[in-house]
């Protein structure tokens, strides 16, 4: 293997192999590896998949709006963002028409089983939102439950009371994944409704009241979380992909 160099440093030329066992040395030679491999799988596709044709117009008007989002109208302006970013028109066009097609790409290879993916997914998607009150001693959580049924504030015994970091929120969690919650606690939310109360429950030595607020079932007209399952299912196929793919890694050891 012919020595290349990679880079130069302080006119002192690096060769490619001295830059790989840099890499090697550090411990993120695998992880360099792997994104070269899983870009050599996506370009593989894009080249030999006929199914992928973007219309120039969606292109060029992906162009404009970016040019237009990044202020960059002017010719003179955004011919020195090209240049500053290591590219000329002609690369940056390709680039916005690659995204496009890696885009379709990852619809089509992951369309037929985002169905299964969101229900398998689905406990660990849906999610409610929370308050809670910590406390130490079962008798003060009794006492605190006897209060919020007399009509006292949730929110008001929680900044009292609660001995949970969230206090100062008045024990506002937030949206929390029904699928973290302990199966004793999700039991109870899931048979709760909207400003119940649920406990006191035992946990970890502590003893626990939870306000049930909005239940936030997931769905995939949520375009955010469609997106994301793509993403988990199109890297799922990549990696299978590569793993079926013969490599060799070639290094001439330095002397």
């Amino acid at each position: 293997m012919v020595s290349q160099t990679f880079l130069t440093v302080n006119d002192q030329p690096i060769e490619l192999a001295q830059a790989l066992q840099y890499l090697q040395s550090a411990g993120k030679l695998k992880p360099f590896i792997g994104e070269i491999l899983r870009q050599y799988v996506i370009e593989q596709e894009l080249k030999t998949r006929a199914d992928l044709e973007i219309s120039p117009a969606l292109t060029e008007q992906a162009v404009i709006d970016f040019r237009l989002q990044r202020q960059l109208t002017d010719p003179k302006v955004f011919a020195e963002w090209l240049a500053s970013n290591g590219k000329d028109y002609g690369s940056f066009h390709h680039q916005i028409a690659m995204s496009f097609k890696l885009e379709k790409l990852k619809a089509q290879v992951t369309e037929p089983k985002l169905q299964e993916h969101f229900i398998e997914r689905k406990l660990f998607l849906d999610r409610v939102v929370l308050s809670r009150i910590v406390v130490a001693q079962q008798e003060l959580v009794e006492e605190l439950a006897s209060q919020i049924e007399e009509g006292t504030s949730f929110e008001q015994l929680a900044k009292e009371y609660s001995i949970a970091d969230d206090r100062i929120v008045n024990g506002m969690m937030g949206p929390v994944s029904r699928g973290t919650l302990p199966d004793i606690v999700r039991a109870a939310v899931d048979s709760a409704s909207p400003g119940d109360i649920v406990g006191p429950l035992e946990m970890e030595g502590r003893w626990v009241l939870f306000q049930v607020g909005q239940f936030v079932p997931a769905s995939l007209e949520d375009g955010q979380l469609k997106q994301a399952l793509q993403n988990e299912l199109f890297e799922q196929w990549l990696a299978e992909k590569i793993q079926k793919m013969s490599i060799m890694l070639n290094i001439v050891p330095l002397r």
